[in-house]
């Protein structure tokens, strides 16, 4: 019989979980280092392992109650077919568990189960739909491939224009200047940088994008409204999809939203839940 239920919601900054019981009350809540299963297979699972254990610690449960718990984990990564194969062979002893992407979870936890889609902009980007039965999911790839809109592709881009800027070839502005500047405006350091950039990395100068262009800074203008375009272009597709609410979520939404187009503003609804949420929702409807 079950009598605890968990979530985990795991990505490349924390992984958090969160323990109930069948009456839903919070019994243990805990966050623990990255859990993106793309980029650290092996480790992300261990620290998803250590957040369990952690839970049912503070719980003061034993561990023999396992058997008595059911878990879904929302993982960064787990949208790839080739990981979802190594993870079949990957259990927790005694605990029944089902690991899915981590944009199935927010997108259960928007909208609480019900259909909807969600779109997620952040260091990455990413979309997805319930429509009460399966989900369908959009993008995803990393930044190199997909991302579209994300703070790390829209980051990549301003250090191009910046370097362009930099050297004469188009016009500068406060914003490539201030890019410039955080190299010490040198070329050379700012290359040395892209050689170990993370999409964490390329993603922090999103914000001053953001930011110069709510000042009218015509290079800053043009990145974040070709963002808005790519934006527009997940958002459609997942309209295709669903008729039903859709939402956006991640760091970037908030700036984003106000350079979207009437028309997709229009069908954008606030989150009612996180994935959080939405993995222990998900828990009940495979184990109901």
């Amino acid at each position: 019989m079950i009598q605890y239920r968990i979530g985990i919601d795991g990505g490349g900054t924390h992984c958090r979980g969160r323990l109930v019981n069948q009456q839903d009350q919070c019994l243990a809540e805990f966050t623990g280092g990255p859990a993106n299963i793309y980029s650290q297979f092996e480790s992300g699972l261990k620290e998803v392992e250590k957040v369990v254990t952690e839970l049912f610690k503070r719980a003061h449960l034993s561990t023999t109650e396992y058997a008595n718990s059911v878990m879904v984990a929302g993982l960064a990564g787990a949208n790839v077919p080739s990981i979802k194969q190594r993870l079949t062979q990957w259990n927790i002893l005694g605990l029944k568990h089902a690991i899915v992407s981590d944009v199935e979870t927010a997108c259960f936890g928007a909208h609480l189960g019900h259909p909807g889609g969600v779109f997620i902009c952040g260091t990455g980007s990413q979309a997805a739909v319930w429509d009460g039965t399966r989900f369908y999911l959009l993008g995803g790839w990393g930044a190199q491939l997909s991302d579209l809109a994300s703070g790390a592709v829209l980051g990549q881009k301003a250090l191009r224009m910046a370097l362009l800027a930099h050297e004469g070839i188009m016009t500068s502005s406060p914003c490539m200047q201030y890019i410039m500047e955080d190299f010490k405006n040198d070329a050379e350091i700012m290359l040395l940088w892209t050689q170990h950039a993370e999409p964490k990395d390329w993603a922090k100068y999103a914000k001053a994008v953001y930011e110069f262009a709510q000042c009218s800074d015509h290079h800053a203008t043009t990145l974040v409204k070709q963002s808005a375009v790519d934006a527009e272009m997940m958002i459609t597709a997942v309209m295709r999809y669903t008729q039903d609410n859709i939402t956006l979520l991640g760091g970037i939404a908030k700036p984003l939203i106000p350079w979207l187009s009437d028309e997709i503003r229009y069908r954008i609804s606030q989150a009612k839940g996180d994935a959080l949420d939405g993995a222990l929702l998900l828990s009940k409807h495979y184990w109901a």
